[in-house]
């Protein structure tokens, strides 16, 4: 079983894109981040042509996120996160499809930081937290996927030392995500690539992709019963160099059958 994690940075504007994707690496589950389109606006038709059932939880000009399945239709049990009832943003949806839970989110940015764009993302981190913690006590298989706008070590950006002040690699961000892995949740790519320099975001500005200047910001956490099943990782890499593309790749991993 595929599933994979992509910021399509505009799901209308980057749609070429997203189904020439979706065809070539045929993943079983694609969680989606940054819609920016309201429900109205989803590709609902596009994606079912594609052999795709889908859920989404959309947002006029921003966020945004959805989850698709191949030949299925996901089941949603959640949409948004607990914790913060005025909280417009949206940032997570969750399906039961394939036997698994899926959690698809876009953590906040956080930026300029130190202000109120960090302190709302170290609270929404604290949510995610604690519905996580709420997840494993149930013990169902659960994938957490998807841009958690942060760098959880030094291996996982090009040059730590310029990134020491934002809020991508901040200390107290850092440590909001080891604590959440520390519940029990694999890094499924770092887990299989313990030493390696992966990134699965280059900005589109001074030829970042080209210098291989990026950021790995995407990550597919996996519950304990979950991880024995990981069976491979990676970052389809050469999509962020398509034409009109993202400036995230897709990032992926693969699962033996139960």
């Amino acid at each position: 079983m595929k599933i994979a994690t992509y910021n399509v940075n505009g799901v209308n504007g980057r749609l070429p894109v997203l189904l020439r994707w979706l065809k070539e690496a045929a993943p079983d589950v694609a969680c989606l981040q940054e819609l920016k389109a309201p429900d109205e606006k989803f590709p609902q038709a596009a994606i079912e042509r594609a052999g795709y059932g889908a859920i989404w939880h959309g947002q006029k000009s921003w966020n945004g996120v959805a989850i698709l399945a191949r030949g299925a239709q996901p089941v949603e049990t959640r949409r948004g996160l607990p914790g913060e009832a005025d909280d417009s943003h949206s940032r997570y949806i969750e399906a039961a499809v394939g036997g698994l839970v899926v959690g698809c989110l876009y953590l906040p940015n956080g930026n300029p930081a130190p202000g109120p764009k960090l302190d709302y993302k170290l609270r929404w981190f604290e949510r995610l937290s604690r519905h996580a913690r709420s997840l494993l006590d149930h013990g169902a298989p659960v994938v957490l996927a998807g841009d958690y706008n942060v760098m959880p070590t030094d291996l996982d950006v090009y040059k730590p030392e310029r990134w020491l002040d934002d809020a991508l690699f901040r200390p107290e961000v850092r440590n909001a995500y080891a604590d959440l892995v520390a519940q029990g949740w694999t890094d499924a790519l770092r887990a299989l690539h313990p030493g390696e320099r992966i990134y699965t975001f280059w900005d589109y500005f001074r030829n970042a992709f080209g210098r291989d200047a990026g950021l790995r910001i995407d990550h597919l956490l996996l519950s304990p019963g979950l991880a024995p099943r990981l069976r491979a990782a990676g970052v389809d890499r050469q999509v962020r160099s398509w034409e009109k593309t993202s400036d995230h790749a897709p990032t992926w991993i693969e699962l033996a059958p139960d």
